[in-house]
């Protein structure tokens, strides 16, 4: 299926079912958020990754308007819905400041493996206890897919927006699972390299070695 949406690129990746709290205050964005409350539809978030709109982004709903200025800004809360495909960038629309794209939505499959999803969940809560982190979701672990928690695993930007494009819950996983792995022996090795700082001019219980 393909269709027309308004579009406003930002500098983020945003996945399916992510609340995103969004602060309006172009002209344009104000224009385009007041046609999709009059019309009931959604908008596109594109990422904007090296200052150039990429091919993927995230089809999001508007879920409430949080606080409107006097000036019209807005605080707007909207979440993710599904993700699409950039065919073509519509840049003039007749009586519009926004852009807009033709788009169409790859097919997605959220088929999980138990035992992989244990694994990215525990690497994920070491890399947090490392990182002296806090972090609760509001999903029991056994609901979390890893669109929840790739936002809270250290991804770059451009580590986000590969995974964005990953079609397969498995193969997100895995991503997750290979990244995990690859930053948490790092992020130890730097916390022992603090506390190894820390210890320089104190004075340490050191035992002698024999002679």
């Amino acid at each position: 299926m393909t269709n027309f949406i308004p579009i406003f690129p930002l500098g983020v990746v945003v996945y399916p079912d992510e609340q995103l709290n969004l602060h309006i205050f172009e002209p344009r964005y104000k224009q385009l958020i007041r046609d999709c409350i009059a019309e009931n539809k959604p908008f596109g978030i594109p990422a904007v990754i090296d200052k150039k709109v990429v091919e993927y982004g995230t089809l999001v709903e508007i879920v409430r308007i949080e606080k409107t200025y006097d000036n019209g800004e807005m605080d707007v809360v909207t979440r993710g819905i599904k993700v699409f495909r950039i065919l073509e960038i519509i840049r003039s629309i007749p009586d519009k400041m926004f852009t807009g794209a033709i788009v169409s939505y790859p097919e997605n499959h959220f088929n999980s493996n138990n035992r992989l999803h244990t694994q990215v969940l525990q690497a994920l809560r070491e890399l947090h206890h490392i990182l002296q982190i806090s972090k609760t979701f509001k999903k029991a672990d056994e609901e979390l897919l890893a669109y929840d928690i790739a936002h809270h695993a250290g991804l770059s930007l451009h580590e986000e927006y590969e995974m964005l494009h990953l079609f397969q819950e498995l193969q997100r996983l895995e991503y997750l699972k290979r990244h995990l792995l690859k930053v948490i022996p790092l992020m130890a090795e730097m916390e022992r390299l603090k506390d190894r700082v820390k210890l320089n001019g104190h004075f340490r219980n050191l035992t002698a070695g024999d002679i």
